[in-house]
């Protein structure tokens, strides 16, 4: 029997990573929007340094991957020359308000989904057309024309990428593997010190958990795609862990089997689905949830668009820039990732004050 195909090994390694981190996300209420909601109206921080556990992880996982010659990123989306930084600012804020609409980010939208919440079924469809919309559909020709207005090309600055440690070393004359192992340990090792200086922190073993393996799991990601699935013949593009442009790729695989083409994202998007409910059913806290009334309905269905066409403007969601972007020191990553934090505060405060489904009530009534 001929040996497995590189696409092949690669999915089926990305499908069992996913049952993984759906598994995980789903034990330990891993997300950011939740973890944002928390610090705003419980002044309570456990689950937002889990998230930036998994951003410290991710980041020295991957970047002794790469240090030690065993993973090259040089293809990877986050480190082309080319900083969309309007993109990642106006798509960031979009993602980041709409998450807080729709009651989570992408991966988090993904694990409710397979804990039964229908309401989230609601909001892959619609965040996956919207943004396949904006990835090749409608919208394309608005983000198409923002990037070239917009876009910088690093290239003629003398820069190969917008890897933070690329434009140290050249700023300062330091050898760029000097530079990426000294901004490794300032970022991550500042980041350590903030989580673990909290004593709920320290004492919260699920979101220790959480934070630790789902932060191993961004270069768990990046070795399937870059070391297994390297192959002159049979190239994969070296990718891990993002939402938003995959569930859209999902929903086109569905529905056009015969006609495509698996790849990382696709089957992680499954295997996140799975491994949440196979979780939830373990603990018994599987139950089907729908909306409460149109209200909820219209707020879901508003921030499953901005998600949709936010991610994709942006290059990725909370996931997707936030911890594997960033783990690449990409500074398009850091941009996004501020970008996302700012317009999920903004659509806490629009929810604190109610101003979100009175507004929208407002316009369509004007309509």
């Amino acid at each position: 029997m001929a040996d497995l195909s590189v696409t092949v090994k690669v999915a089926s390694a990305a499908f069992a990573a996913g049952i993984a981190l759906g598994a995980i996300a789903q034990h330990t209420n891993f997300c950011t929007m939740g973890a944002l909601s928390d610090r705003v109206f419980m002044n309570d921080s456990r689950r937002l340094r889990a998230w930036f556990l998994a951003i410290a992880v991710a980041m020295l996982g991957t970047q002794l991957l790469v240090g030690t010659g065993t993973l090259d990123l040089g293809k990877a989306i986050y480190l082309t020359p080319n900083l969309g930084w309007a993109g990642a600012i106006l798509g960031g804020l979009m993602f980041g308000y709409g998450m807080t609409m729709a009651g989570g980010c992408g991966n988090k939208t993904l694990v409710r989904l397979g804990g039964g919440n229908l309401k989230s079924l609601v909001v892959v469809l619609v965040m996956g057309v919207t943004a396949y919309m904006t990835l090749r559909g409608l919208f394309a020709l608005g983000r198409v024309e923002i990037e070239n207005a917009t876009t910088l090309n690093l290239a003629k600055m003398g820069l190969a990428s917008q890897g933070m440690p690329e434009m140290i070393a050249k700023a300062s004359g330091m050898a760029i593997g000097t530079a990426r192992a000294l901004l490794t340990v300032i970022l991550a090792g500042g980041v350590l010190i903030w989580c673990f200086k909290d004593a709920a922190f320290r004492g919260s073993p699920a979101d220790l958990a959480g934070g630790l393996l789902i932060g191993l799991l961004i270069p768990a990601g990046w070795a399937i795609t870059g070391i297994l699935g390297f192959d002159d013949f049979e190239p994969v593009a070296v990718a891990s862990f993002t939402f938003v442009a995959p569930t859209a790729e999902s929903l086109q695989y569905l529905m056009t089997f015969t006609g495509a083409s698996i790849n990382f994202g696709i089957a992680a998007v499954g295997g996140v689905i799975v491994g949440a409910f196979l979780a939830a059913k373990a603990k018994g806290s599987f139950h089907l949830e729908s909306f409460t009334d149109a209200n909820d309905l219209l707020r879901h269905l508003v921030g499953a668009t901005l998600m949709g066409v936010g991610g994709v403007l942006a290059m990725g969601c909370t996931f997707g820039q936030g911890i594997t972007g960033l783990s690449t020191l990409a500074l398009g990553s850091l941009i996004a990732l501020v970008s996302i934090v700012v317009g999920g505060l903004w659509g806490l405060k629009a929810l604190e004050e109610g101003s979100v489904t009175g507004g929208l009530k407002a316009l369509l009534s004007r309509a």
